[in-house]
């Protein structure tokens, strides 16, 4: 590859095209190959909300008609904003706090916010895991008996009410606490012996898992009707905004993009690795396993419609928690074979729901590794020593299913979608180094972007993200979220965006234990520059290097 001539020598021990190492630094961990990234990168995109989140709004959002705001919702936001990510911590080699350190020593709190974000939702992921869990063990003796909905919320979660509880329940505190042990062993043991294992074990088995699902699905009484109710389009819908608006959120928080993920996943790879093909595979193949999903979970509806002698619009629950533990365990309990379709469907949300779990808690250990100068041992018995205790002190008690339900909605239409306005603003109109980074992913084997990846990211999705989040924070400030008490909002659900707000400031001021500053990123080809570069206004950054390195020279 040619190179960009530079103004000084590259500093001892860094080595552009070997990681970026710095001399005192240990070697930065590596993914095997492009498989196991993959991989990792679709078990992080497919959690929870494929399965319980997706069919739910398609079908409230004009059905079949939905897939085509949703196609280009992924198009234009999704796998744009993904290869933003990808690009950022590919060519400054770090976590979310060191890349965006390394891009403009400024810039540093954005990734230390992003780190803040996904530590709260580590907070309440982990409880659905264990509720999935013990459904798992439920689905044998289909212990919810005749009244899913009131085993959920008295005899299993003992609902009480919003508010703050000691009250622990037993079997949420069991499983909750084995889903804090699998995963930090697994974090423990580093991205390539454990993240990278774990996901080449729990992907193909969450398939197969899923696949069997659905074929038992669409072979009982009445799945085609749930079927028909899912894929008929009501055109009409299209002219509607607010069903657009849904399938960007969906696009957006299914992707896993924005809160550090794929920036930390993508740092991992090797200098030549393929960004832009390898960024398109894991955004459809995400939407391919939302889409089987879809099928799976309306043919199961249909089923239950068809026992119960209604038509499938008059079904309830068909989205979020009550779909996965009130609607199922009724399909589960009149179906013919259930135990079987039960392991399947809450195996199935377990391991989706792991696989996403390990991505987030990467986020969070990577970035106090680089920052504190530890290992990745140490950082996963630390950070998740810490979480596991807030974790099951707040989700383990009576008012878990309401603190998980107001922490998710603020976190996630605040905290998320703020952060991926700034981060689009700030790359595209405040640093103009869009320019740049299209050029590393061009400079990599693989699809080549042109100019219209630039004007996604830097106009048409933080236009399309900041009406959305405006919108949210309007709704969240104009009336009370589900009728819960606005002291309990005020404190769980601003308070944990303040909460992210206040690590990004803290650890921010925390001095590094050893400088980030001291990097050169890849060369980037003159040709990949200058065609990067001539449509649009100049970087303010032409040399391969960070701001800061050409003060210090």
């Amino acid at each position: 590859m040619s190179a960009t001539p530079s103004d000084s020598p590259t500093p001892a021990g860094v080595h552009p095209g070997k990681g970026g190492s710095v001399e005192g630094h240990a070697p930065r961990e590596q993914w095997s190959g492009q498989l196991g990234f993959v991989l990792a990168a679709i078990g992080s995109a497919v959690g929870l909300g494929n399965i319980w989140r997706f069919p739910g709004v398609a079908y409230e959002n004009g059905g079949g008609a939905f897939l085509i705001p949703y196609l280009v919702a992924l198009l234009t936001a999704g796998i744009p904003i993904l290869l933003l990510d990808y690009s950022i911590g590919h060519r400054f080699r770090g976590s979310a706090p060191t890349a965006f350190r390394r891009l403009h020593r400024r810039a540093e709190p954005l990734g230390w916010f992003q780190v803040g974000v996904s530590c709260v939702i580590i907070l309440y992921y982990t409880v659905i895991i264990a509720w999935s869990a013990s459904y798992l063990v439920f689905s044998f003796t289909r212990a919810w008996g005749d009244d899913p909905g009131a085993f959920l919320e008295t005899e299993y979660l003992q609902a009480t009410k919003p508010g703050i509880s000691l009250d622990v329940v037993p079997q949420v505190l069991v499983p909750l606490v084995l889903v804090w042990v699998v995963t930090i062993a697994i974090l423990a043991l580093g991205v390539q012996k454990g993240v990278e294992r774990a996901n080449k074990v729990f992907i193909p088995l969450l398939l197969v898992m899923f696949l069997g699902l659905v074929i038992r699905a669409v072979t009982l009484d009445g799945a085609m009707d749930g079927l028909n109710a899912f894929f008929t389009p009501d055109w009409s819908a299209l002219s509607d905004p607010g069903v657009w608006i849904a399938a960007y959120s969906q696009i957006f928080f299914s992707l896993s993009i924005a809160f550090g993920i794929m920036i930390t996943y993508s740092s991992y790879l090797k200098r030549r690795a393929n960004l832009t093909s390898t960024g398109f595979v894991v955004g459809f193949a995400n939407s391919s396993f939302e889409l089987l999903a879809g099928i799976g979970v309306f043919a199961a509806l249909g089923f239950m419609a068809f026992q119960t002698g209604v038509d499938v619009s008059e079904v309830e629950n068909i989205a979020g928690v009550t779909l996965a533990f009130v609607a199922f365990p009724q399909i589960i309990s009149m179906m013919p074979g259930g135990p079987v379709f039960g392991v399947l469907f809450f195996g199935s949300l377990t391991l989706a729901g792991l696989t996403s779990l390990l991505s987030i808690l990467q986020v969070v250990s990577a970035a106090v590794q680089e920052k504190l100068g530890i290992t990745p041992r140490q950082a996963a018995l630390r950070i998740g020593g810490v979480a596991a205790v807030l974790s099951i002190a707040l989700f383990s008690t009576t008012t878990a299913l309401f603190l998980l339900d107001t922490m998710d909605k603020y976190i996630n239409e605040v905290g998320v979608v703020g952060s991926a306005v700034v981060m689009t603003l700030v790359l595209g109109l405040v640093l103009r180094r869009l320019g740049e980074q299209r050029a590393h992913l061009n400079d990599r084997p693989g699809l080549r972007l042109g100019a219209w990846w630039s004007v996604l990211v830097g106009v048409v999705a933080p236009a399309v993200l900041a009406f959305m989040l405006v919108q949210g924070i309007r709704s969240l400030l104009g009336e009370p979220y589900e009728g819960y008490p606005w002291w309990f909002l005020n404190a769980f659900g601003w308070g944990v965006v303040g909460l992210a707000l206040l690590v990004a400031v803290v650890m921010t001021a925390l001095r590094w234990r050893r400088s980030p500053d001291d990097f050169t990123p890849a060369e980037l080809s003159p040709r990949a520059l200058r065609r990067a570069t001539s449509a649009g206004p100049p970087s303010p950054v032409t040399r391969d290097r960070t701001p800061e390195q050409g003060e210090q020279r």
